[in-house]
This record gives structure tokens, C-alpha cells and sequence, in this order.
């Protein structure tokens, strides 16, 4: 085996995904403190003085106690190369966290132990089950007082149709929370709450057999209950199957407290056995193997200001095949031409560190001038390819933005145009209208707000905004002038920044009754950043 083979067998590239406030952003902290990447873990929320997430990189997200964008994380655990795309668990981002799943080899679902499965995290499911990778399953906050582990497991298997296997069990919840009983391993690993989850945790094991130890450390009562669901467990449920796991069929299940550390390593541990090396990723007329000495990969993020001394652009690529190599010429397939990807970095949260080479699996941040879309390829100039591109959901609010300040003019334009490149927002202009204001669409209302945010703080633009009544978008197909098209008097006509029409409409009967008086016309809900 090469090295290159080597190190690409080693990487572990996955998502966490949740709804929030179920614990998503604590888990991949704790990820970090046992990988050696940090020393102590911070406070998700709290007093003004205690230390922010490590992946909320953004003020806002700190003000807020919320993750906004994706991070991405990167950091050596026990021989295996770890990425973690820690994505935003609020359902107004979920733009962001559909992009990153994209770049997943795998995820974890993150569950909150009292509330069980919540909206956003059945709407992130399915995108996972589409692309039919391997899901991984924490169930956390076992130190409050939780629900039934039996009616969370059926709950999981009903809602998403798949099998669960639990991995460990819970030992009581809340105050009672004594531990879990380790399934393959036959032990009882009992919990102390003694550092509040800032260090590592080193549970007190003991084997299942020794029946007096345990009642010993969690008492008669828990103890029989235990002897009576292990033998519920073992005579019942699924059998763990690795292949069903690794398409996405069975989701391992874990029990734990990542607040806590408690459940957290051998979850960890686990996880890396059962998930796979790189997955081989589908071209538009073939599929790239991530073992392929020739190097690929996709832009599926942009951000704007992550350093906020130098106003960049970074351009997130996850390497789909191959070995990078700094200041090596590779072939941009929407440009069209040879580029050299600049200063190519690293990354931990907002932190960087500049690489010289990089292998399949690997997530790399570049330098963008402005020439990077979602979606687009890099590739070997010898042996290109080009990937499927990422489709973008339709907005369903929209407001229009004004400048405050007349003499702003160039922040504004400026700003609006690189946030809505990164992707959260999307732009449109009417091309009835000479005023010089902006339509902006979000997939959740709360985009308008980082907008007005981001706008005010690093584009030093204060806007006015006026939300509008439309709620449904619908791109314009084929050759057609939407100026002839018969129209209702609350549907709209408007461009995007490369010049395709699209119809703003108030509610679906609009686009039923736009499309009976126009025959021929054909409209689609959905656009493809290529």
C-alpha cells in the first residue's frame, strides 16, 4: 500500500447533525478534547465570561449561543485523521447544513434525551437517508432526567424506517444516572460527576458478572433493572449487521452525557471502527474513486470575513480523490482554466494552518478572488471530471434592502453580493424598477437578521428592510419573455445576479393559475449551481 493510500485510509470525514440546543456543538467540543486539539472545553452558553465553542466562530453566533455556518474541524485521534463538519442545528440555516452534509462521508444525529426526535433533526435525516450514508446515533443529556431509552429507540426506528442497534445502555437518567453497561464489552462503565465535563472523564469499569460490585456502585434497584433489560436486549432488536450500518439500514445507537464526557470516548471510539474511509464520489458520467492518484474535489462553502484583519474569502473544498499539492497547476472546470490554488489552509473553527499537501477525505480552505461558486470542480488537468452539482432550496421568505446612507453605496453592493455567494441568501433585482434596492430570499426569516448584522458590522452598511407578502419562488424555463406573461397584480417578476427570470408568488394557487393562463410556459422550483 502507497502512502498516499495510506493516509487516505486513515481519514474519517463526517457531519453532526441535530435540532437545536440538543447538545450538537458541546459533543464536538468533547470530540476535541479527546483528540488533544483542545485542553479544556468551553462553555456553548453561559456567563458573559466563559469561554465561547470552539467552532462558533462568528460574534454572532457567540452572542447568540447558536452555531450559524458550518465549521470545519480537523484534528488526530488514535492513528485516524478526523474532519468534523459541525453544521448549524436552527432550521433557518438549514441551507448550510444540506451543503455540508454534501461533503460527508457519514453523520452523527445528535438527540436530546427528554424531546427525542425534534423537526429539524427528521428533515436533516432525510437527507442523509437520500444519500444513503452511514448514520450514527448519540443520544445525550442522560444527567437530566430523560425518556424511556425503549420508546427513543422506537420512536428512531419509526419515524425514519430504519433499524437501531443500541451500542450501550443507560443505567437511570437525571439524578439517578449511574453509567451505562457497555455492550460489547460486557462492563459497566459507572459515571462521577466530579470536573462538570471540563476534562477527561475515566469512568470506573466493572464486569457484568461481578453482580455484587455492581450493586455496589449503582445500587439494588438500578442493578436488577439493569439484569432485566440487558436480557430484553439480547433476546430482542435487531443484530448488528456492519454492512446495513455502512448504508445507512441500521444506525448504531449511543446513550450519553457530552456536557458531562460521559459516553463521549467510547462513543468516539466506536464510531471510528464502524464508519467508513472516503466514500467514492458520482460524476456526471462516472464514479471517482477516493483512492484515484489523481486529485478532484468541490467547492460545497464559501465565507466571507472569517479573518476579519484581512476581509477574505475562503473557498471550502472537500478533496474527493487523490493527493493535493501546494503550487501544483489543477484545472478549474467552470472557469474553464488552469488555476493554482492560494495559500491552501487547514482548518480548526477560525484558526488556520497552512498545508503543503492534503489527501481524499480531507476538507481544505483557498483563497477565493471571486471566481469560486457552490458546487463548482477542481480537478487533475490530465483526467478531468466534473461532480454532480448541489442543488439550492428555494427561499421562502423575501424583503427588500435599501442603503441608510446614500454615499454607502459600494459597501452595500458589496456586501450583499459576497454573503449571497457564500450561499445563505440569494438576490434578485426588479427589472421594472430603477430604485436601488435589493431583494433578498431566505430559506428562514432569521437570515435576514444575520444579514442586517454581518451588513452592519463588516460592511460598516446600515440597511432599512421591507419584508414582502410573496412566499414561493419559481425559475423561468426555456425562452420566454416574462414581460407578455399574463400575471397576477401580488406576483412578481425578478432577476438573480445572472440574468434568469424567475415569478415570486404568494401562495400556490398563484403558480397554478399563472401556469393555466400561460400555456407553454414551464416553471421549476428548483435551481442547480453548476
Amino acid at each position: 500500500m502507497s502512502d498516499m493510500q495510506r493516509e487516505i485510509e486513515r481519514r474519517r470525514t463526517f457531519a453532526i447533525i441535530s435540532h437545536p440546543d440538543a447538545g450538537k456543538t458541546t459533543l464536538t467540543e468533547k470530540f476535541l478534547l479527546y483528540g488533544g486539539a483542545i485542553q479544556l472545553a468551553g462553555s456553548v452558553k453561559g456567563k458573559a465570561a466563559a469561554r465561547h465553542a470552539v467552532s462558533d466562530w462568528m460574534e454572532l453566533e457567540k452572542q447568540r449561543g447558536i452555531s450559524i455556518t458550518a465549521s470545519v474541524l480537523q484534528f488526530e485521534y488514535e492513528g485516524f485523521c478526523i474532519n468534523i463538519l459541525d453544521t448549524p442545528g436552527h432550521q433557518d440555516f438549514s441551507e448550510d447544513t444540506y451543503r455540508t452534509l454534501m461533503a460527508a462521508d457519514s453523520a452523527v444525529m445528535v438527540i436530546d434525551a427528554a424531546k427525542g426526535i425534534e423537526p429539524q433533526t427528521r428533515k436533516l435525516f432525510r437527507i442523509c437517508a437520500m444519500r444513503h450514508i452511514p448514520i450514527f446515533t448519540f443520544i445525550n443529556k442522560l444527567d437530566r432526567d430523560s425518556r424511556s431509552p425503549y420508546d427513543l429507540l422506537d420512536e428512531l426506528e419509526t419515524e425514519f424506517g430504519i433499524g437501531t442497534y443500541p451500542m450501550n445502555w443507560p443505567i437511570g437518567s437525571g439524578v439517578d444516572f449511574k453509567g451505562v453497561y457497555d455492550r460489547e464489552k460486557n462492563t459497566v462503565l459507572a459515571y462521577q460527576d466530579f470536573h462538570k465535563g471540563s476534562q477527561r472523564i475515566h469512568a470506573l469499569e466493572c464486569p457484568i458478572d461481578d453482580r455484587d460490585a455492581i450493586r455496589e456502585l449503582i445500587g439494588e434497584r438500578l442493578e436488577s433493572t439493569l439484569a432485566d433489560d440487558i436480557e430484553l436486549l439480547d433476546g430482542a432488536g435487531y443484530e448488528f449487521d456492519r454492512e446495513a450500518v455502512q448504508n445507512g439500514r441500521l444506525s448504531p445507537v449511543f446513550f450519553g452525557s457530552a456536557l458531562m464526557n460521559f459516553g463521549v470516548e467510547q462513543f468516539l471510539e466506536s464510531f471510528l471502527k464502524l464508519t467508513t474511509a472516503p466514500l467514492a464520489r458520482e460524476t456526471q458520467e462516472e464514479i471517482v474513486d477516493p483512492f484515484d492518484p489523481h486529485f478532484s474535489a468541490f467547492v460545497f462553502k464559501i465565507q466571507a470575513n472569517m479573518n476579519k484583519a484581512h476581509r477574505d474569502r475562503i473557498a471550502f473544498m472537500r478533496i474527493c480523490s487523490g493527493k493535493f499539492e501546494r503550487n501544483t497547476e489543477y484545472w478549474h472546470v467552470q472557469g474553464k482554466k488552469p488555476i493554482k490554488l492560494a495559500q491552501p489552509q487547514q482548518m480548526m473553527a477560525e484558526s488556520r494552518e497552512i498545508v503543503d499537501e492534503a489527501y481524499a477525505g480531507d476538507i481544505i480552505g483557498v483563497f477565493d478572488p471571486g471566481i469560486y461558486s457552490i458546487g463548482d470542480t477542481i480537478c487533475d488537468k490530465d483526467r478531468r471530471v466534473c461532480f454532480d452539482g448541489i442543488p439550492t432550496f428555494a427561499p421562502e421568505h423575501f424583503a427588500i434592502f435599501e442603503r441608510k446612507d446614500t454615499l454607502k453605496r459600494k459597501q452595500f453592493e458589496t456586501g450583499i453580493r459576497q454573503i449571497a455567494q457564500e450561499g445563505a441568501i440569494q438576490i434578485f433585482h426588479d427589472p421594472n424598477s430603477g430604485l436601488e434596492e435589493v431583494i433578498v430570499g431566505v430559506v428562514g426569516v432569521l437570515q435576514f437578521e444575520v444579514l442586517e448584522y454581518r451588513l452592519r458590522t463588516e460592511y460598516s452598511t446600515e440597511v432599512r428592510r421591507r419584508d414582502m407578502p410573496q412566499e414561493h419562488l419559481r425559475y423561468i424555463q426555456g425562452e420566454c419573455d416574462p414581460a407578455e406573461l399574463e400575471l397576477l397584480r401580488d406576483t412578481r417578476w425578478v432577476q438573480d445576479f445572472k440574468g434568469n427570470n424567475l415569478l415570486l408568488f404568494t401562495g400556490e394557487w398563484g403558480v397554478a393559475w399563472t401556469e393555466k393562463q400561460n400555456p407553454g410556459l414551464q416553471l421549476t422550483e428548483f435551481s442547480k449551481n453548476w
